[in-house]
Formats: structure tokens, C-alpha cells, sequence
């Protein structure tokens, strides 16, 4: 272990004096006694611990910010999602926040970003309260001893302040929330909101900057093994599936939400899980319904009665982004190393609200880089305002907020390992069929698992396939346990005139969506979109 005159010292090198008490490193038991002592926290029955985010229940993509500085500029991938911010308002933003921690209690955990001890990156939170300390010990890679914390070095630490704000006109934020990362200075400046998952996915997008560099693929997907040693990696973006499907009893969890493709295989990014918990089923999902209910979780804006202290997970009155945060050591089926070999097969999930697009499909390697650089999937009704029917939604490498660098990079690491290593490709629409969303019915998902499996246990290699006219994707004609109406989905619409309407005015959209890629790839890959075209 440290000792106190070592972490007050690195302290020093970063700017930061004349701070009260240091708790470096707590146990979970530890911080719950921190948390509770300083009314941060309640728990629940059974463990869990409590927490509030106040106004602040999601990320603020809007708030988020990458210094432009020497050593990265010309790398960046510039635009509606990094946004620059200059090395002087950085300065100002920072010289708030060594003020604002003077006199502070802080709290300190030094981690690890990564399995693989090859890219496994060392960093260091700071945050002024113990349920943020928990959610970091929780969520990255956690020293195994003493030992090894002593000759940890920090090569990114993120400061989280919750309480401080900033001040749009002289800072140059948008609004008092603010998510800073400097890549020079190797410095995270995060103020003006409680949300834990800013921490978590500022320390993705450092990962996603560092590892394409040195020719590790980083991935925003879920990834699991089976018992034949055949990892699969899901992408997917928000409510399409991904935890849900790659937590199976079958098959061991290596992680839920970022992982690195090196030339070994596949690592974790994380050391833990931060699932949505809003109406989770004790059926569908009886590993994370369980962890809901452990000591050490942390759920965040999660119904509680405050007497009996009973766990409501169907309220949404102060979000529909209920979270849980555990290590995932909390879930029963898991790969305990963290790594894996490469990928047999590749699964993009959509959660396609249209009703169009088929419910399995196999992937040419073009295909796969198309559908990629595309991360199609759509919102439906209601989920937002003004929005009152599917609307289609695309975010480039599944995890758009994320990508620091430029999709054609990912993209063409992508494509070189899928080459190299024969992975199988498949897109799996977990959305609507027989109609658009309040038309048709969600796909069930005894269906979809059933299909996934059979793409991962190689039943779908010498199946006969069809190519469908509007979207040129191979789909199987026949399929075991699943109904075979199901399989083109223009054949479960009551009116098939009205299928090819909606079918090609989403293929237009993808169309639309892929024109600021074409310059970047091969004229094979543009030719992998849909066939139609007006």
C-alpha cells in the first residue's frame, strides 16, 4: 500500500493543496460507512446501496469536451461529438477546481482500465464523495494486492466534482455541466453532475484514443465464450439487447459494455457491470435481478420504500435510466481473467422499430463494415418528445459519443480482424415484425435467442439462404424452433405494399447516413448498403 506522504505527493504534481482527510483506496465496506455517515446513500433491503443523482439521470453528451492541444489535434475525429475546447478555458476550469478542493475530504481509488496486462491502463479517480469512490471501485479493474497498489502509477486520473459548476460565458461550456478530457495533460475534469456513468465512459473514450494506436481494436459491445472456448462479441446500442443476450446460462459473461480485440483475443475493459435496471425481470434476467439485491451494488434513481426498504424496479418517476453498478464477480457464469480468444462470431444487434428489417441475417465481411460504420437502430413513440413515430437512429461504430478518433479507423481495424481471424457475421433485429411499433409485436425473445444460437453453435453455416431485394441481405429460409413466416418480414405484414414503403424509405435513410463515409472506404463496402435506391 501507499503511503499517505506518496499519495499527498502525486497530489502536489497535480495541483492539488490544503485538502482536509485523504481515504485512498477504501473497501466497499468502508465506503458504505463513508456514505451512509455523510447522508450520501440509504440501503435497501438485502444490501444494496442507494443512491440519487438529482437533476442530472443520464449523460450530458452536449457538455462534453476534448481539449485541443498539441499532441492529439491532428488525431481527433472533430465535430458534433468531440467538441473543442481551448487550453486556456481548460486552464480557468481547472484553477476552479484546485480552488473548490481546498479544505476537502477526498476520496481516491487507483485502478486499472483493461485485463490484459499488455494494454491494461493504471488511473487514478478522485472524487469528492464515497458513493462515486464505490462506483469506480465497482466498475474498473481493482488491484489484487498491497503490493501492486504500491507501484501504481497513474497514467490517467479523472477529478470528479459533482458540486462545482461551471460558468458558461467565462469557461466556454455550454452549461454549468462540464466533462473535460485532456489527452496532453492525461487529465479528466468532471463538475456539475452527479451521473456515475460519466466516470465510466471518460475513461472508455481515453481507451478509445490510446489502443487503435497500437493496433488494438476497442470495441463498445458485450462478449461471452462458450464451453468449446467460441467467443462472441455483440454489438449494440442502447435497448437492443446486448446485456440481455450475452448474459446466458450457456455461455460465460466476459463483459457487458467495452472490450479490446489485440492480437490475443479479446480483454474486458472493466472490472464490473452497469446494467439498466427500469422493469427488470426476475424471469428474463434472474443474474442481474439477483445482483439488484446484493451488498455492494450500487443502484442509482431506483424506487424504494423508505420504510420497509423494499426495492420498486417497475417505478420511472425519476427516470426511465435506472442503473445498477456491481463487479462483475456478482454474476454467477463469468470468464474470471477477462480475456478471451478472437472472436468465432460477430453479432450487430438493431432493435429495428420500422418492422422491416428481417429477425437474422447473415453477413458478408462488407456487409459487417457497412452495418458498422452505420449502428442503426430506432427510437420509438413516446421515448422522447415530439417523437411520435420510429425514428431511426445511427451512431457510428455502435458507441459514436465514445470514438475519439476517426469510425474510418475503427472500421478498418475492424475489417483487418475479421479477415485475419474468419470471424462469422450476423445481424440480428431483436425489434418489431408484422408492422411498425404500435403495429406489430416485439420479436419474441425466446426467438432471437434461439436464432443467436444457432449462429453461434454453426447450425446456420450450410442452411439455404435468400437475398432480400431491398436491403441485399442473406436470410435462412428454414429455421428450427422458430416459426418460418417470421423470417421475412415482409411476409408477416398485412399489407405487403405498405412493408415495401416503409422498407425503402429506412434503406434511403441508410443511404443518407453513410454519405459522410464513402470518401473514407472501399467501393465495396459502399456497395454492401441496401440495393435499393431512388
Amino acid at each position: 500500500m501507499k503511503s499517505k506522504e506518496e499519495v499527498y505527493r502525486t497530489l502536489n504534481e497535480l495541483g492539488i493543496r490544503n485538502i482536509n482527510n485523504i481515504f485512498y483506496n477504501l473497501t466497499t465496506p468502508a465506503l458504505y460507512e463513508q456514505a451512509i455517515r455523510r447522508r450520501e446513500a440509504m440501503i435497501a433491503l438485502d444490501g444494496p446501496l442507494m443512491v440519487r443523482t438529482g437533476q442530472h439521470t443520464g449523460r450530458s453528451p452536449n457538455d462534453k469536451f476534448i481539449v485541443d492541444e498539441p499532441t492529439s489535434t491532428e488525431k481527433i475525429w472533430w465535430g458534433k461529438v468531440n467538441k473543442k475546447i481551448d487550453d486556456k478555458s481548460f486552464y480557468r476550469i481547472y484553477g476552479k477546481m484546485l480552488a473548490y478542493i481546498q479544505n476537502k475530504d477526498l476520496y481516491i481509488q487507483d485502478l486499472y482500465a483493461g485485463h490484459d496486462p499488455a494494454y491494461k491502463l493504471p488511473i487514478r479517480v478522485i472524487t469528492e464523495t464515497a458513493w462515486h469512490s464505490l462506483f469506480a471501485r465497482n466498475m474498473f479493474v481493482v488491484p489484487e494486492s498491497d503490493e501492486e497498489v504500491a507501484v501504481h502509477t497513474p497514467e490517467f486520473t479523472v477529478i470528479q466534482m459533482p458540486s462545482l459548476q461551471a460558468d458558461p460565458e467565462t469557461d466556454n461550456t455550454n452549461s454549468p455541466v462540464f466533462v473535460v478530457v485532456n489527452f496532453g495533460r492525461k487529465l479528466v475534469l468532471i463538475g456539475g453532475t452527479s451521473y456515475a456513468g460519466e466516470i465510466k465512459k471518460s475513461i472508455f473514450t481515453i481507451m478509445n484514443y490510446l489502443l487503435p494506436i497500437k493496433g488494438v481494436m476497442s470495441m463498445h459491445c458485450s462478449a461471452n465464450v462458450g464451453e468449446q472456448g467460441d467467443v462472441a462479441v455483440l454489438f449494440g446500442l442502447s435497448g437492443t439487447g446486448k446485456t440481455t443476450l450475452s448474459a446466458d446460462p450457456t455461455r460465460k459473461l466476459i463483459g457487458d459494455d467495452e472490450h479490446g480485440w489485440s492480437d490475443k483475443g479479446i480483454f474486458n475493459f472493466e472490472g464490473g457491470c452497469y446494467a439498466k435496471v427500469i422493469r427488470l425481470s426476475k424471469e428474463a434476467e434472474p443474474d442481474i435481478y439477483r445482483c439488484t439485491r446484493m451488498f455492494g451494488t450500487i443502484l442509482e434513481n431506483v424506487a424504494m420504500d423508505t420504510d420497509s426498504r423494499v426495492l420498486d424496479l417497475n417505478e420511472d418517476s425519476l427516470t426511465e435510466n435506472t442503473r445498477a453498478a456491481y463487479p462483475i464477480s456478482f454474476i454467477k457464469n463469468t470468464e474470471p481473467g477477462g480475456m478471451a480468444d478472437h472472436p468465432k462470431n460477430i453479432i450487430m444487434l438493431t432493435a429495428d422499430a420500422f418492422g422491416v428489417l428481417p429477425p437474422i441475417a447473415k453477413l458478408s465481411p462488407e456487409q459487417a463494415m457497412y452495418h458498422f460504420l452505420s449502428g442503426y437502430t430506432a427510437k420509438v413513440a413516446g421515448t422522447e418528445k415530439g417523437v411520435t413515430e420510429p425514428k431511426a437512429t445511427f451512431s457510428t461504430c455502435f458507441g459514436a459519443p465514445f470514438m475519439a478518433l476517426h469510425p474510418s479507423v475503427y472500421a478498418e481495424l475492424l475489417g483487418k480482424k475479421i479477415e485475419q481471424y474468419k470471424s462469422g457475421c450476423w445481424l440480428i433485429n431483436t425489434g418489431w415484425s408484422g408492422g411498425p411499433y404500435g403495429v406489430g409485436s416485439r420479436i419474441k425473445i425466446k426467438y432471437t435467442r434461439a436464432m443467436l444460437n444457432a449462429a453461434l453453435n454453426g447450425e446456420l453455416d450450410d442452411v439455404e439462404m435468400f437475398e432480400d431485394p431491398i436491403f441485399g441481405l442473406n436470410i435462412p429460409k428454414t429455421f428450427k424452433n422458430v416459426p418460418p413466416e417470421i423470417l421475412n418480414p415482409r411476409n408477416t405484414w398485412g399489407n405487403p405494399d405498405k412493408y415495401d414503403e416503409t422498407a425503402k424509405k429506412l434503406a434511403l435513410m441508410f443511404h443518407k447516413n453513410f454519405e459522410e463515409f464513402k470518401a473514407d472506404v472501399s467501393e465495396k463496402i459502399r456497395n454492401a448498403g441496401p440495393r435499393y435506391r431512388e
